[in-house]
């Protein structure tokens, strides 16, 4: 800063012209009167001197004010040093002035208030950084947008939800997004299915709530409302992948339906039939042999179809109870042919089992179960495929490690759309398909996958529509201690 322009060179110039108009209006009137009343000779001292007297006079005003105007304008410099450090993020920074008057209580209130200002400074980033460390601590997606729809922060959930949408073209997916697509040129950032929220929470200012569908998954969706001093600045959304839990309830009511429904047919049976002996309908006794034959049949389904539940029940909270021993897979796939030997012969059925030419050895597996796996699928071929058809059993070493068993038939085959789930609860694969005598609850093929998982195996299946079903078994010859400490 120019001296002429600041706070001292201004009262500094000031003095200056005050002294010297007070110096020429004493020089105006005293001059004359000296020429008047002295002798000439007298006259030119009483000048001199007076010159004198007023250049010193004039030098000292002059030293003086400068002196005590630069008193003043010192700490006026360190304030405006102190201030501009607490401009750039010094907040620590403090005047050290200690004085009595006016500049000493300006410095006191300046520290104070720079004390404050540290304080508040302080106490906002530490509740930003716990904001912060919550919000990246949430597995929920939380993202905000400003007035525009344009994101102004995410944690990193958020920024992986959002940098995925961004990716998708929303009008391949739902056609009720493209008007949303094309006419929201100002919400770019703001993904089609959360539009409608976000329109809502800035104009009504007000929570909104819904659940939106992307892909194949289910999206949870909270938003409120950021507020401003007028109106709204904003929202900001958390996301919630409900996937998992939609995915539950569905099988919860699906599941009550079909349990529902499996349990009243045979029910509707026994009571039908005993009613039909308590009116006395059967006209002889074999045909109350024949009624109490059916309910007795009914009765042992219904049975069969609780064991069902509650093995699957235990399989799936984790408690498979299997007994791990050494067992000679050739021997066990003997041992099964021939007990479904009889009953292919009986409907017809060619049975075809292709003996190994090496020996199969599982280190530890449990028999019974494995036994209880190859029943279940061998019991499915039987009821779904046609007099005159082939049924194959076929085992053989897959590699250094594991062992594969495939069971293949010739019956009407699995609709390809239908594979993925045909190891879920009392899915049916033909949805016209009649129960054959009765013997199906719907839980076998669950209950398979859950014994190969407890075997550390996997199972797999494979068929065509019209032509055949084949499962493919793979069973590890050696399986982990820890692996075994699980399933005992």
């Amino acid at each position: 800063m120019k001296f002429w322009k600041s706070l001292v060179g201004k009262l500094w110039y000031t003095i200056i012209l005050l002294v010297a108009c007070i110096l020429m209006t004493l020089g105006v009137f005293l001059l004359p009167y000296i020429d008047i009343n002295f002798s000439a000779s007298e006259s030119g001292d009483i000048k001199r001197m007076f010159v004198f007297v007023c250049i010193i006079g004039f030098s000292l005003t002059t030293f003086f004010a400068l002196f005590l105007l630069s008193k003043i304008t010192q700490p006026m410099q360190k304030l405006i040093q102190a201030t501009n450090e607490i401009r750039k993020g010094n907040y620590d920074t403090r005047l050290s002035l200690v004085t009595s008057d006016e500049i000493g209580e300006l410095a006191s209130t300046f520290n104070h208030m720079a004390g404050e200002l540290e304080d508040t400074i302080r106490n906002l980033n530490h509740e930003k950084e716990r904001v912060a460390s919550v919000l990246r601590s949430m597995t929920d997606a939380v993202v905000s947008f400003d007035s525009e729809g344009k994101i102004i922060s995410t944690n990193p959930p958020g920024k992986k939800v959002m940098s995925a949408w961004q990716g998708i073209k929303w009008t391949e997916i739902d056609e009720r997004y493209s008007f949303e697509v094309q006419s929201s040129e100002t919400m770019r950032d703001v993904p089609a299915p959360l539009r409608p929220l976000f329109q809502a929470v800035v104009s009504r200012g007000e929570d909104q709530s819904a659940e939106v569908h992307v892909k194949q998954s289910v999206w949870s969706v909270q938003m409120a409302p950021l507020h401003a001093e007028q109106g709204s600045r904003g929202a900001v959304a958390v996301l919630r992948d409900v996937t998992e839990e939609a995915h539950l309830e569905k099988m919860r009511s699906d599941f009550i339906a079909n349990i529902s429904h499996e349990i009243r047919t045979p029910l509707s049976m026994i009571q039908g039939y005993s009613e039909a002996l308590l009116d006395g309908m059967a006209a002889s006794p074999k045909e109350s042999e024949e009624l109490i034959q059916v309910i007795h049949d009914e009765s042992l389904r219904m049975g069969r179809l609780v064991k069902d539940l509650l093995d699957l029940a235990r399989m799936e909270a984790g408690h498979t109870d299997v007994s791990l021993r050494r067992v000679d897979l050739n021997q066990l796939l003997d041992r099964v042919y021939r007990k479904f030997s009889v009953v292919a012969k009986d409907q017809g059925l060619l049975l075809k089992y292709k003996h190994p030419d090496e020996t199969l050895i599982l280190e530890a597996a449990d028999e019974d179960k494995l036994e209880q796996v190859f029943t279940n699928l061998l019991d499915n071929a039987f009821r779904h495929t046609h007099s005159g058809k082939h049924i194959y059993i076929m085992a053989s070493t897959k590699n250094a490690e594991e062992l594969e068993i495939r069971i293949k038939d010739e019956g009407k085959g699995i609709p390809r759309e239908d594979l993925p789930f045909i190891f879920e609860r009392f899915y049916k694969a033909d949805k016209a398909r009649v129960r054959d005598v009765g013997r199906g609850t719907g839980l076998g093929l669950a209950i398979v996958k859950h014994i190969i998982d407890a075997h550390q195996g996997t199972i797999e299946v494979d068929s065509t529509t019209g032509e055949g079903t084949e499962f493919t078994i793979l069973l590890p010859i050696n399986q982990h201690k820890s692996d075994k400490s699980m399933l005992t």
